[in-house]
């Protein structure tokens, strides 16, 4: 299965207690794969992987593979402050049925690039997966540049990148990498329709959770270079790239799935989202609806 379109890093629905909400999940994962996303990040940042246990994190894996039943490709984060716990981790995400690790440079010990590159290498070699390197500096604290990225895309177990900072410059270098078996994906809603229009793959979206659709249409327009009505369809849903980054990642858009009947809060330290952006919530839950409905009829019609 290639890497490539939109691909959803998928929010973790919780119950009123604060454990996994199976029913939810699975309602997530249907709605995502009928919504047309073409892969599925489960247990990313975005899905709170650091407050879940190792039980949790093989219940949710196993469900997602189970539902997906093959649909789309499966990547599983697997990344980790150190190199022997991230293979460890990887090892256990092939175990539970993954089809790619998804690897953020290890987060709060900032290695240099050697050490990124000799860390990369150790969980391509070692973890059972193909891995997709995942560049995120602010949440790391350390920036995979490119010139290191050209340096791992040849490993054979090296396939892409979700690279999450906006400037053209980066997209622009990493592009000049992308080949028939390594793939360029951003990791930022707000720049990725330009980025996809320089050449990139596709996008690994936290909106799309709420609106699987609409961001399948944005990437579709964009992978095909058709700018002016990507960038119109890109305009639509400039609100929501916004509003997913008001507060912490996940804390907006599992405003917007609790409003659609998915989940009900974040686990600590995230708090719910704070009252004064509710009326925003909810106008643009109301709003991603009719935003669901036009990009499925404009699928159907292309």
């Amino acid at each position: 299965m290639s890497l490539s379109g939109i691909i959803t890093a998928l929010a973790t629905p919780f119950g009123p207690e604060g454990a996994l909400d199976l029913d939810a999940w699975r309602r997530l994962l249907e709605q995502q794969v009928r919504g047309g996303v073409q892969g599925l990040v489960v247990a990313g940042s975005t899905g709170e992987a650091a407050t879940l246990s190792d039980e949790e994190y093989d219940i949710l894996l196993n469900a997602a593979v189970a539902q997906v039943a093959g649909r789309v490709p499966v990547l599983a984060g697997t990344g980790l402050s150190g190199t022997a716990k991230t293979v460890a981790q990887t090892r256990r995400a092939a175990a539970n049925g993954a089809r790619y690790a998804l690897v953020v440079t290890p987060p709060y010990v900032r290695p240099t690039q050697d050490g990124l590159k000799a860390h990369f290498l150790a969980v391509a070699d070692n973890g059972g997966l193909p891995v997709v390197l995942y560049n995120v500096p602010g949440r790391t604290g350390c920036d995979l540049l490119p010139e290191t990225v050209a340096a791992l895309a040849g490993h054979p177990n090296i396939v892409g990148i979700k690279e999450a900072r906006s400037e053209p410059e980066r997209a622009e270098a990493l592009v000049a990498l992308r080949s028939a078996s390594f793939a360029i994906l951003s990791g930022d809603d707000g720049s990725a329709a330009r980025s996809m229009l320089a050449g990139a793959d596709g996008l690994i979206s936290v909106g799309s959770n709420a609106l699987p659709s609409a961001y399948r249409r944005l990437c579709d327009l964009a992978r095909a270079g058709r700018r002016a009505e990507a960038e119109a369809w890109d305009a639509r849903l400039r609100e929501f790239h916004d509003f997913c980054g008001i507060e912490s990642n996940p804390i907006p858009v599992k405003a917007l799935l609790q409003r659609a009947g998915i989940g009900h809060g974040l686990r600590l330290p995230l708090l719910p989202l704070s009252e004064r952006h509710h009326a925003a919530a909810d106008r643009l839950a109301a709003d991603a609806k009719a935003l669901e409905e036009l990009s499925s009829r404009e699928m159907l019609a292309a």
